[in-house]
């Protein structure tokens, strides 16, 4: 649909208040070319912008157009895709003790395809685990917790403390002062070079600065797969920011409530045993046994998720808001689908139901697909899906998606 020549009305009306006073808001461009004065390439976000409307459905209609059967959780059926996970993930194991037998130019080749397909595998024991967080797995809650608990603390992640953050982004994903996730930085935390704004509010031109140079932002997406997930646990980053220091592993963090300590602990209690199974592991078989087959394969993980996670909240098309205009409807269908091919097998379509998983999260990931396709003829235009390739929409997100405005109730990335 093409968008109007000028912004939507809704989108003038919540931030006419903080608006230029210097002049009225020029109309906006085709993106990626040059909007009249000002001669600079339009953002990516633009288009979206402009086009943009409050949706006319309630979340009654669309709980409404899902079968009542997807919503039912079964735990026999769960556990059927926790016991194909782990075997696939011993058979994998096994074949990797027979590598040392093969030549050592064979060796070079057979390692690599190890850490990609473990790193395949346990994402989706970690997905599988996410479930159990959201009380998806079971009708039972002690079923959710103790699955959960012990295929995360397998994976080195505070199985309760990550439950507690990630309940509270699914609350307010997309609001900007109560998201727990890829909270988007604002133009006056994003960089000192960009400077306070001079141009009308809803002005959509490029403002390229020099720590956004391709060779810059390619680095910072290396660094964001490697060390991004451990970062969020350790240090709340991409979070939301606190005059203390946020740690997932901190019981009295600000993320948590004072009832939650002792779960915060628990968590930590499991991470410590899991640590110390790989330093026997060590003892017994070296070290560099255990970074060929259990570190690489979770640094893998680690940047799956990641991944995963960005692809599904950053994205020109995704508003966000501050508490003025936010509800939970918007804030749910304010993320993306992807489709990641063969992989959304292994991953129980954690990226191609998403916006499904946002709306209704006790949703068992196996009835998520047919919810998806009821809940779009509800959506409508407002479900996103992207199959962009997920390479060329890393680089598309990461680098068109920089920052939003300072002021302003609905507000869209910027770069």
């Amino acid at each position: 649909m093409a968008p109007p020549n000028n912004e939507s009305e809704v989108y003038r009306r919540a931030n006419k208040s903080v608006a230029n006073a210097a002049g009225d808001i020029p109309p906006l461009a085709t993106p990626g070319k040059s909007s009249a004065g000002y001669g600079r390439k339009v953002v990516a976000s633009a288009e979206f912008a402009n086009a943009w409307t409050k949706p006319t459905f309630t979340l009654k209609d669309v709980r409404d157009a899902v079968p009542a059967h997807c919503f039912k959780r079964d735990t026999a059926r769960s556990f059927t895709y926790v016991y194909r996970d782990v075997a696939m993930m011993l058979v994998v194991f096994a074949a990797a003790t027979q590598i040392s037998l093969l030549p050592t130019w064979a060796q070079y080749i057979a390692w690599p395809v190890y850490w990609i397909a473990q790193g395949i595998v346990c994402t989706g024991i970690w997905v599988i685990a996410h479930e159990c967080g959201h009380q998806a797995f079971s009708e039972k809650a002690w079923i959710n917790n103790s699955v959960g608990y012990v295929l995360h603390s397998f994976l080195l992640v505070p199985y309760y403390s990550w439950k507690f953050s990630h309940s509270k982004h699914h609350k307010a994903n997309a609001h900007m002062a109560k998201d727990q996730v890829f909270v988007p930085a604002t133009r006056s935390t994003y960089a000192k070079e960009l400077g306070p704004r001079t141009k009308p509010l809803n002005h959509h031109d490029d403002e390229p600065i020099w720590k956004d140079a391709p060779v810059s932002d390619l680095l910072d997406i290396a660094k964001m797969l490697l060390l991004g997930w451990p970062a969020y646990l350790i240090n709340n980053a991409s979070g939301q920011k606190f005059d203390v220091w946020t740690s997932h592993f901190r019981p009295d963090a600000p993320i948590f409530e004072p009832k939650q300590w002792f779960a915060v602990v628990l968590s930590d209690v499991g991470m410590f045993i899991m640590l110390g199974l790989l330093v026997i592991a060590g003892q017994l078989w070296g070290a560099a046994a255990v970074f060929k087959y259990y570190v690489i394969p979770y640094l893998n993980v680690n940047a799956w998720l990641v991944l995963i996670t960005f692809l599904q909240h950053t994205d020109p098309k995704i508003p966000h808001y501050r508490e003025g205009e936010w509800n939970f409807l918007l804030g749910a269908i304010s993320t993306v689908d992807r489709d990641y091919g063969i992989l959304n097998h292994f991953f129980h379509h954690i990226g191609d139901t998403h916006v499904a998983h946002h709306l209704f999260s006790t949703m068992p990931h196996y009835n998520a697909e047919e919810a998806t396709e009821a809940i779009k003829k509800v959506l409508g235009k407002y479900y996103i899906m992207d199959r962009t390739p997920l390479w060329k929409a890393v680089w598309q997100s990461y680098t068109q998606c920089k920052f939003v405005e300072d002021e302003g109730e609905i507000l869209w990335y910027k770069q």
